[in-house]
């Protein structure tokens, strides 16, 4: 199942306190990016963030899985915490690298 332009529009919605947000359609699901850091990969209505050394501590509560066949395992964001949220955005921020320039 496909991610709704709903909850699309409700993640970026709740990140736009971050910064500007934007999101890109891709292989049938979204990744959502912050000040053009991709932060978040939705996929069946679910916001997957990379599994990071300094997140371990902050998610280590939260559900695993895979945002689709192939890639990598990944935490799943509880979106309706605000609190972890706040926490887990900024270091994702500072901790995942600027897409790399096309030649």
């Amino acid at each position: 199942m496909a991610c709704t332009i709903d909850y699309i529009e409700h993640l970026c919605n709740l990140l736009s306190s971050f910064g500007d947000v934007r999101y890109r359609k891709m292989m049938g699901d979204y990744v959502i990016y912050l000040n053009e850091k991709c932060i978040i990969t939705a996929c069946d209505n679910m916001a997957f963030i990379k599994k990071l050394p300094s997140l371990e501590d902050m998610m280590q509560d939260a559900e695993i899985g895979h945002p689709y066949v192939g890639a990598k395992e990944a935490y799943i964001l509880d979106t309706s915490d605000q609190g972890l949220l706040r926490k887990v955005i900024p270091v994702l921020w500072d901790n995942l690298p600027f897409p790399k320039k096309k030649k």
